[in-house]
């Protein structure tokens, strides 16, 4: 943008001639203007932001492990407008009642539109940025306010400040973009993950900072500090009651299934052949009835072996719904905490900037908020909560176990949460693989930027980095030498190869999913053969790739000789 347009002439005001005599609105002239708290109608906004029909019920937060592929969206988009952006007030919105860092972005940007040297462009651009993530410091305990602007929630959302730096197309397809959270899924924008957050319904993300003891606490932070507690040992207890259910599930499962066989070998057993001329005499067992002997004896073994197991994990069972309800009806007695948990908050501001700077990188583009001069993405290549869902069900329709952690041989597919970012990073990372409370059943955390280059390698890097930090948190101290990270830096140190491991696995990850997946060959021998191995493709697909070459045949082949010697 080298010059400034008419419609940011416009809704600055006079900035060109202030910025002459180098003064601006003050923060006190910002909060006289009036708001436009009421000009978008959130109720009627929600209604039209996407059916419901078919989206699981429940909180974000539970973990359904009968769930077992991302549930498919039947729009990526709203038909109509929300109109939040045709709002002549927006601008004055987005900085009223703020902290005094919002004058400050007023007279930066003010300058920054108008200033026509590159040099002193290039300055300004730089001051924007801390001035820009102070404000949003001051905003994000806000976010959790029912009543909160619209205008205020879209610039945390998607770093829209002015909506004049929208291309007419670009703020078509923003003001078109779905506002609720219709899916079920853990995805959520940076104005959510803060609500989320400061209710207590979310853990803040964890940190190295050891926290300290808190002491002299009001009443009011008291009771907050335990209702915090309850929900940490709700979440742990929550993992533990999932997962025995689960197993007890399957116990179930098999026995019915042994009963079923067992039934039917008595009912093959006492089936006679009359004796043709000495009727109603029948005759006796035959070669085949009496082979069932052997069988039934199995399988009755196979019946009291289940039983056994079954009995314990009903015990397991009854014993963790047992401390579960116990820590529900704490939280039912403790009564709802109304008051925001603003230190929460703000221990988790900083943990979402520094989110940010990392998917831009040292290098990336660090210019905060949106605007038409760097955002380069196709509607489908916008990190938006639906895009990213069909990204992530892209990943898993390859990768079936990537979400799967197994706990007592069982498989649970747990969907980590996933926080979309408003920066022009390239790159998504996991923050943690899960919650060091719950291993069993929480959710892990992975970040996403919102307007990248490729929306699919920006998904792609944060789920293999999350898939290299489950496989390396399982094999806990022998990471280097067991399970999939331990082949994968067995072949990189036998390769001598230099720098960071899990940055050759997530770009060989990356190649295994878009190159290997279509039967281009990309990957070494070794890398191909462990990916193979631990992060199997479907079987159909293992059969498409066996048709197109050798490789792949071969590879097939070895999965059935170790099929045949399981067991063995």
């Amino acid at each position: 943008m080298e010059e400034l347009d008419p419609e940011i002439a416009a809704l600055l005001g006079n900035v060109a001639a202030a910025s002459e005599s180098e003064s601006s609105l003050s923060i006190e002239d910002i909060d006289k203007m009036p708001s436009a708290a009421n000009s978008f109608d959130l109720d009627s906004h929600s209604s039209s932001s996407g059916s419901s029909t078919g989206a699981p019920k429940g909180s974000i937060h539970e973990v359904n492990l009968s769930l077992k592929e991302f549930a498919p969206l039947e729009k990526l988009k709203n038909e109509t407008s929300s109109g939040v952006y045709d709002d002549p007030k927006y601008y004055k919105t987005a900085l009223t009642n703020e902290n005094q860092s919002a004058q400050r972005v007023h007279q930066i940007l003010s300058k920054y539109l108008t200033c026509q040297d590159p040099k002193d462009r290039a300055v300004y651009r730089q001051q924007i940025v801390t001035c820009y993530w102070e404000l949003l410091r001051g905003m994000a305990p806000k976010m959790a306010e029912i009543n909160l602007p619209m205008p205020k929630r879209m610039l945390m959302r998607f770093g829209v400040l002015l909506p004049s730096l929208f291309k007419a197309e670009q703020k078509d397809f923003f003001s078109h973009i779905i506002y609720e959270n219709k899916t079920g899924e853990p995805i959520l924008y940076v104005d959510e993950w803060f609500k989320e957050i400061a209710s207590g319904r979310m853990n803040n993300s964890m940190t190295d900072e050891k926290k300290m003891p808190q002491k002299n606490l009001t009443p009011d932070q008291a009771a907050s500090a335990e209702q915090a507690r309850l929900m940490q040992l709700q979440s742990k207890n929550s993992g533990k009651l999932q997962s025995s259910e689960n197993i007890l599930n399957i116990k179930e499962n098999e026995r019915s299934m042994l009963e079923v066989e067992l039934k039917g070998r008595i009912e093959s057993l006492c089936q006679h052949s009359p004796i043709i001329g000495m009727e109603p005499h029948t005759q006796g067992l035959s070669e085949g009835q009496r082979k069932l002997f052997s069988e039934v004896t199995d399988l009755l073994h196979r019946l009291s072996k289940n039983d056994k197991e079954l009995s314990k994990a009903l015990q397991e069972y009854q014993e963790a719904k047992a401390v579960y309800d116990n820590v529900q009806n704490k939280i039912a007695d403790s009564g709802p905490v109304v008051q925001i948990d603003t230190s929460a908050i703000n221990i988790e501001f900083e943990t979402i900037r520094q989110m940010a700077k990392m998917t831009i990188g040292r290098r990336g583009n660090q210019f905060p908020m949106f605007t038409r001069e760097f955002y380069h993405c196709t509607e489908n290549g916008t990190g938006t909560r639906e895009n990213v869902i069909e990204v992530l069900r892209w990943i898993e329709s390859i990768d079936p176990g990537v979400f799967c952690r197994v706990h007592k041989n069982v498989p649970n597919r747990i969907v980590p949460y996933v926080c979309l970012v408003p920066t022009y990073g390239d790159r998504g990372f996991c923050w943690e693989p899960f919650d060091r409370y719950n291993r069993v059943t929480s959710r892990g955390r992975i970040v996403v930027p919102m307007y990248p280059k490729d929306l699919r390698i920006a998904v792609l890097t944060a789920v293999a980095d999350l898939r290299w930090q489950v496989a390396k948190e399982k094999a806990s101290y022998y990471w280097m030498e067991e399970g999939l990270t331990g082949q994968y830096y067995q072949h990189f140190d036998q390769m001598k190869l230099k720098g960071d491991v899990k940055e050759f696995f997530i770009e060989d990850y990356i190649l295994w999913m878009t190159k290997e997946s279509t039967g281009v060959q990309r990957l070494e021998k070794d890398v191909r053969g462990i990916f193979w191995r631990n992060m199997p493709f479907p079987k159909e697909l293992k059969e498409d790739l066996r048709r197109r070459s050798l490789v792949y045949d071969e590879l097939c082949k070895k999965d059935a000789n170790r099929e045949m010697s399981d067991g063995y």
